[in-house]
């Protein structure tokens, strides 16, 4: 099973907070928070050349894929690190988690290619935080 496949499975089999994928999207969302919102996340992609991608991800339409060489690139090898080791994950499948959960956590804060910011940006997190990955995953 992939990593997508056991995040998913754990996810939709409760919203424990010891599930390892709820942690990946805590510390995502933790991550948002750290880099300036939206906007902070999309310029540390563009920094890295990858804006075009953020893009699609903020866009209406499909996403572009991101690999986890990519985040870990993106990122940082030692922030990936440290949300491994709050999620209980290894740094691969962490990397690899947020090259899945990053694109869809984009999209879903940006309903028509919309980026809130502030209070608004927190209470779409909090709100995607309080239905843990499942939510996320609704359509």
């Amino acid at each position: 099973m992939s990593l997508l496949g056991n995040i998913l499975g754990a996810a939709l089999g409760g919203s424990s907070s010891n599930n390892p994928g709820n942690s990946l999207l805590q510390s995502a969302v933790t991550l948002i928070n750290q880099h300036g919102g939206i906007e902070g996340l999309q310029q540390k992609f563009h920094s890295n050349d990858l804006g075009h991608i953020f893009a699609s991800w903020v866009s209406p339409g499909a996403n572009q894929p991101v690999t986890p060489d990519q985040i870990t690139q993106t990122l940082g090898h030692e922030n990936v690190q440290q949300i491994a080791q709050q999620a209980g994950l290894s740094h691969g499948d962490t990397a690899a988690g947020l090259a899945q959960l990053l694109p869809l956590l984009i999209d879903k804060l940006t309903p028509g290619g919309n980026v809130p910011s502030g209070s608004a940006l927190q209470q779409g997190l909090s709100s995607l935080l309080s239905g843990g990955l499942a939510n996320l995953l609704k359509k």
